[in-house]
């Protein structure tokens, strides 16, 4: 059994990572909040104590605000933390993959999904930091793979650390009120975090270098908004913006190496049938059934999407009750007649 120590372990990523791929490898993270102070010798000492087979480093400082006022924080936490861990990477023989972001394509100005190989000039210091950390990744441990991730969503459940996502933050809206903005001149992926990570095992045997990895885009952020809203049958108000950006990704690289995702729009899809809030049976693009609705096909009350909605305000522990609870009466209705989702390998709950 192959052993994977994981970064950023009490994280978003890193959390679901142990979660899901407990029992398929042998797991091991630096102890909580101890990569927040860590010098690089600290960093060093445990992988050779641990010396894994793999690497997967999730840990970053990833809020692009935050960023942009403290470029200090974030070129230790973005730039030299995965220098460090790529430095273990080469002294334990492990293979690594290091998780970068679309970010690194904000400010590009061509026009369609963007691949590899484009030159890039990130606009803010975030993308930044990702990019500059790709180049000492790759030069210090050139098998590595550094793995460019989109904006990625799950619902509450499991006791995983839960964060602002666009099912969420829609959901939410539903239920105040509040007006969302989004610009019809925004592309960029939208990704389901848990398809990334099933991905990430196949993605152990690529060859180092730069893959895009995650769910390609669909259409506009007004697009993929409302189509969101249709899947999750709630009415929300979007009032367009002026953004003009493209982090847009092309996956072929990827794709030529077999491995795959579910594009934005399908991901969703994805999503609520590994929860169980509605099996989708009509997997028809929604270019196809573009309007007002709720969307066709879908076996999940819409009593239930509007009480998830009821409670996306709320505490992290109300959220995990209301889904658990959401879960049962939707099994039971199962058991009766209706038809429900058979959760993926490797989702626990």
């Amino acid at each position: 059994m192959k052993r994977v120590l994981v970064t950023g372990a009490g994280g978003f990523v890193g959390a679901r990572i142990l979660d899901m791929w407990r029992g398929q490898f042998a797991l091991c993270a630096f102890p909580s909040d101890t990569l927040r102070t860590a010098d690089e010798n600290a960093v060093l000492r445990f992988i050779l104590k641990e010396h894994p087979d793999v690497i997967v480093h999730t840990a970053a400082l990833s809020n692009t605000q935050y960023c942009q006022q403290e470029p200090e924080d974030s070129f230790r936490a973005n730039v030299l933390l995965p220098e460090w861990v790529a430095k273990g990477a080469e002294e334990v023989g492990a293979k690594l993959l290091s998780c970068s972001s679309d970010q690194v394509y904000a400010g590009v100005t061509q026009r369609g999904a963007l691949a590899e190989t484009l030159p890039l000039s990130p606009s803010n210091v975030y993308g930044q930091h990702k990019l500059e950390a790709e180049a000492r990744v790759l030069a210090r441990c050139p098998d590595a793979v550094a793995l460019r991730l989109p904006w990625m969503y799950d619902l509450p459940g499991y006791h995983l650390p839960i964060r602002g996502n666009l099912p969420l933050n829609i959901l939410k809206a539903a239920k105040t009120g509040e007006v969302l903005r989004f610009s019809r001149n925004d592309y960029r992926g939208v990704g389901y975090v848990r398809e990334v990570i099933e991905n990430l095992v196949p993605a152990m045997e690529l060859p180092g270098g730069v893959y895009n990895f995650g769910s390609e885009c669909d259409g506009d952020m007004v697009e993929t908004a409302r189509c969101f809203a249709n899947l999750l049958q709630v009415d929300v108000k979007i009032e367009e913006s002026d953004l003009t950006r493209n982090l847009a990704m092309d996956t072929g690289k990827l794709r030529a190496h077999g491995i795959e995702f579910s594009s934005t729009w399908g991901a969703l899809r994805v999503c609520l049938g590994d929860y169980r809030l509605g099996y989708l049976t009509n997997f028809q693009r929604f270019s196809q059934t573009k309007g007002e609705g709720p969307a066709q096909g879908s076996l999940f009350p819409f009593y239930y999407f509007h009480r998830f909605a009821a409670i996306s305000s709320s505490t992290l522990p109300a959220m995990q009750r209301a889904l658990s609870e959401m879960r049962k009466q939707f099994s039971n209705s199962s058991r009766r007649g209706s038809t429900s989702a058979t959760l993926k390998p490797g989702v626990t709950g």
